[in-house]
């Protein structure tokens, strides 16, 4: 359940704890494949939102943390090389990417046949499960059909987003759809009324959930599941091949299991 849509504001700082910024090359400065450019740099600079606990955010000291975090660390070690974050809104991700000012996308970006014709996908890293959400109280909104007339909130550039524009509106009927930079702000607007319901991922809700004592509950059956992969830009078939066999590498000796298992306390679904 990717999806949730936040981010941080603006750009931020690249996480010096993971790497040393002095070897990074721009794609653009030197020859050979991507694969090898990174190689050579030492360096895969990979774009994060910083702000989508558990998978990935700032811990207590200014390092980036959680699932995707783990996930590109991983992968990065697999490629003989150190990873560098780079967070900044989601929305900006893509531009970022497709401007060789990142290397890959590690950010719960979900794989779609619009984003396959711009970018280039590993494959999937992560199923996550999105389900309506609405305030503790509402006993009116328990399925899509509900949504008629209503305002629901969503992530900004997300797949949520699409999802509800291209998918929802055209079958339930007008509702109004207010977009976010960030999670917590939507279910600030849930919490307080000002929006009517949002669609989102319990893994994603429950840390914000439980650290802001938000009076919110997931409702009916999932609504659909999306599966995020590792973006990188397109025409780029040596670094997909070397960064999908890190990802079945990790599953291959039960690294990607102890990850999922940390952040998420149980396995992952087969």
């Amino acid at each position: 359940m990717v999806v949730l849509v936040l981010s941080a504001c603006g750009s931020k700082a690249a996480d010096n704890g993971d790497t040393n910024t002095g070897n990074t090359n721009n794609a653009a400065q030197s020859g050979g494949s991507e694969l090898e450019q990174i190689k050579s740099a030492g360096v895969i600079k990979v774009g994060m939102m910083g702000t989508y606990r558990p998978y990935n955010f700032l811990n207590d000291k200014k390092e980036m943390d959680g699932f995707d975090a783990d996930i590109a660390r991983e992968v990065a070690k697999r490629l003989g090389v150190k990873v560098e974050f780079v967070s900044q809104e989601f929305s900006g991700l893509t531009p970022s990417l497709q401007a060789k000012k990142l290397d890959a996308i590690i950010s719960q970006m979900t794989i779609t046949d619009d984003r396959k014709k711009v970018l280039d996908f590993s494959d999937p890293y992560i199923t996550n499960q999105v389900k309506i959400i609405v305030k503790e109280d509402n006993n009116d909104i328990t399925k899509l059909e509900d949504f008629k007339g209503k305002t629901i909130g969503v992530g900004l550039g997300t797949n949520d987003e699409t999802y509800l524009r291209s998918e929802v509106l055209p079958k339930v009927g007008e509702f109004t759809i207010k977009t976010y930079d960030d999670v917590i702000s939507s279910l600030k607007d849930l919490n307080a009324g000002r929006i009517d319901a949002t669609i989102n991922n319990l893994y994603a809700l429950k840390p914000i959930i439980d650290a802001n004592g938000f009076k919110i509950k997931a409702v009916g059956e999932a609504i659909k599941s999306d599966q995020a992969g590792i973006a990188v830009r397109k025409d780029n078939p040596e670094l997909v091949a070397a960064l999908n066999d890190a990802l079945q590498g990790m599953k291959d000796d039960g690294t990607y299991n102890t990850i999922f298992k940390k952040w998420f306390g149980e396995e992952p679904a087969q």
